[in-house]
């Protein structure tokens, strides 16, 4: 078991390990004000988690209730964050009680932005059941839900009072996601660590799970401290998600899921780079390479000028202007300012 302290606006420690969810309660109860609390799951998720942790925490003095919804990236919507509201209410939870999400990203980032926006702010800890949940989306206080317009363009920063990522819920994760969750394990390599990113493209990395997670969340620690609120250094952590949320947008959501659509925008926007001369060296093979081994995509039969038009309302978007994410070399990542008109000729040309 190894322990990370988030030191940000809330400090907060990331306990990683096996076994961590057997201790929850222990956990969980050091840091939250009550013991009135919500379980968030989805209805993949709770079945095999949720009863246990629920029976858990009861035997501890909690008094507990349940919110499953439906799994999937469509629940991340206004319509079920409602029915969240609504169940808050009917259970009245109170400013000094606590939400404790259970489940992947889409888990985290709805019950979070609950938790940031529910009678303006109550406590929350995350409990990540997936690979890219425990590496990326459950540290750093991000929290949104998606609108027709695009992905994550409403949402709050709210960090969590606690993160357990618990490595053996890995072990009942269907291949398809944790190879999803390797995505967003590849991106740290490439903006932050030629070691991590070599430690990948070995293609043995269930041979160094818990190694490949620290090091993820040690840097996403690293970037969160320096800019929690997203206005420099932590554009980075959004290298290949402006074309990949682009391509989940003109999938409707139903397509390549976020990190195999995050890996594919990180190949299309380094070999487009490399391509206009913004990258001086070749590092386009060795991300293909990488990406093949760790079985993600990095091509996608839709036009360009098809992503262009789905990518120009991206965060990263001020005014005329785009930041983009983009790699010189493996293991450093550079905020590039283009105008829209740059941009467009980056992707389409």
């Amino acid at each position: 078991m190894q322990k990370i302290t988030v030191k940000a606006s809330q400090s907060y420690d990331v306990i990683i390990g096996s076994g961590v969810l057997g201790s929850a309660a222990g956990y969980i109860g050091d840091v939250l004000r009550s013991r009135r609390t919500v379980i968030v799951s989805d209805d993949n998720v709770f079945p095999i988690y949720g009863t246990k942790l629920k029976e858990t925490l009861e035997k501890s003095g909690f008094a507990v209730s349940e919110f499953v919804f439906p799994h999937g990236d469509q629940s991340k919507s206004h319509e079920v964050l409602l029915n969240l509201y609504g169940f808050l209410a009917a259970q009245n939870i109170t400013r000094s009680d606590s939400i404790i999400a259970l489940g992947g990203g889409v888990t985290g980032d709805l019950a979070g932005f609950a938790a940031a926006s529910y009678l303006r702010g109550i406590d929350y800890v995350q409990i990540p059941t997936s690979l890219l949940a425990q590496i990326d989306s459950s540290v750093g206080g991000k929290t949104a839900v998606d609108i027709p317009a695009g992905k994550n363009l409403v949402g709050a920063f709210k960090q969590p009072k606690l993160v357990l990522a618990d490595t053996d819920t890995l072990s009942t994760l269907p291949d398809v996601f944790f190879d999803d969750g390797m995505g967003e394990a590849v991106k740290y390599g490439m903006i932050w660590s030629e070691e991590l990113f070599d430690l990948i493209a070995e293609g043995n990395i269930k041979d160094h799970l818990e190694e490949m997670i620290v090091k993820c969340v040690d840097i996403k620690r690293e970037v969160v401290e320096t800019d929690e609120y997203d206005k420099g250094l932590r554009m980075i952590l959004n290298f290949g998600h402006t074309l990949g949320h682009a391509i989940e947008k003109t999938q409707n959501f139903c397509g390549l899921s976020h990190g195999k659509a995050v890996a594919v925008g990180m190949y299309l926007i380094t070999s487009a780079a490399e391509k206009h001369g913004i990258i001086k060296d070749s590092i386009s093979g060795k991300l293909r390479s990488c990406l093949e081994t760790n079985k993600l995509p990095w091509s996608v039969d839709i036009p360009a000028e098809t992503l262009f038009e789905n990518s120009i309302n991206d965060k990263k978007r001020f005014s005329d202007d785009i930041n983009v994410i983009i790699c010189q070399t493996i293991g450093k990542a550079d905020i590039v300012k283009l105008p829209i008109s740059g941009y467009k000729k980056l992707i389409t040309e």
